[in-house]
């Protein structure tokens, strides 16, 4: 694998069609570097930039009894391990402003999660460490909406700035994804149109409290919206979903990855869309 050297510097992230792409919180390591690796390797094979995700704390968990994570200064070690091993760029949740600074020593992409992406002190925080910023839009907005926190990132200095579609609140118990999403996004906040596949795929609520949701969906979900020009994807996988800490409903097992990764670019060669061409600022 390429040396932590080797790795894309954080103004180059997201200028292209890239995946970003991991488990949804961080295990050990060995599961880790399993996923890492494969990631590294896909990225080689298809010369597709990809970025390896996970969260060191899931503090937005349903249930008071449910497994949260290694937390901060453990997590970052971890990330710190996968980068030096597979030369990745890395991607994680801060959910706190004084998060955002020791992060970004290690990480290329600060996300703020959906429930947060109206917390102005937070956004701030990300912006102004200099890194890449990636907003998930909130369940409960509409995609012009995000104008405003992209411009509180961008403001701060952020270097670069994304939004992501995850999905929209449809009555109790599910989320739907409205395809014109993407080109809503890039007209009103001027950057690139993220869709997350598996986080779309959930059932808030509807397994003994926590958020369920049906994975099988997820493929039609991201051919469908890499057909609508979304500009980058954002996918959960692991090796074994049915064992995972966390959203173990929705991620894409590990194994189907290198499958729909094909598919996805052959839609986007069917459609014209060169892999290279630079996305908006």
């Amino acid at each position: 694998m390429a040396p932590r050297s080797a790795r894309r510097t954080e103004n180059r992230v997201l200028e292209r069609f890239t995946l970003i792409a991991g488990p949804c919180v961080l295990e050990d390591d060995a599961l880790n570097l399993q996923v890492g690796s494969a990631l590294a390797r896909l990225s080689a094979d298809l010369d597709l930039p990809i970025v390896f995700k996970a969260s060191f704390d899931k503090a937005n968990r349903a249930r008071p009894d449910t497994p949260r994570g290694p937390g901060l200064d453990e997590g970052l070690k971890r990330l710190a391990r996968v980068a030096a091993e597979t030369g990745l760029p890395l991607l994680t949740d801060v959910h706190e402003a004084a998060q955002a600074a020791r992060a970004a020593e290690v990480v290329d992409v600060l996300q703020i999660p959906a429930f947060l992406s109206r917390q102005t002190d937070l956004v701030i925080a990300a912006g102004r460490t200099g890194k890449a910023v990636n907003l998930k839009k909130g369940q409960w907005m509409a995609p012009e909406e995000m104008a405003g926190a992209v411009a509180k990132a961008r403001g701060a200095g952020a270097s670069a700035v994304a939004v992501t579609e995850r999905g929209t609140f449809f009555g109790y118990g599910d989320l739907v994804v409205d395809m014109r999403t993407f080109a809503r996004l890039r007209e009103a906040c001027a950057c690139p149109a993220i869709f997350d596949g598996t986080h779309s795929v959930q059932r808030p609520g509807k397994a003994a409290g926590s958020s369920g949701g049906d994975r099988e969906h997820v493929p039609a979900l991201v051919r469908a919206a890499v057909a609508a020009g979304c500009d980058a994807l954002f996918l959960e996988v692991h090796p074994r979903p049915q064992s995972a800490p966390s959203d173990g409903a929705t991620m894409l097992p590990l194994d189907r990855l290198p499958a729909l990764l094909d598919e996805v670019l052959a839609i986007r060669q069917a459609l014209g869309r060169a892999g290279t061409v630079p996305l908006p600022r």
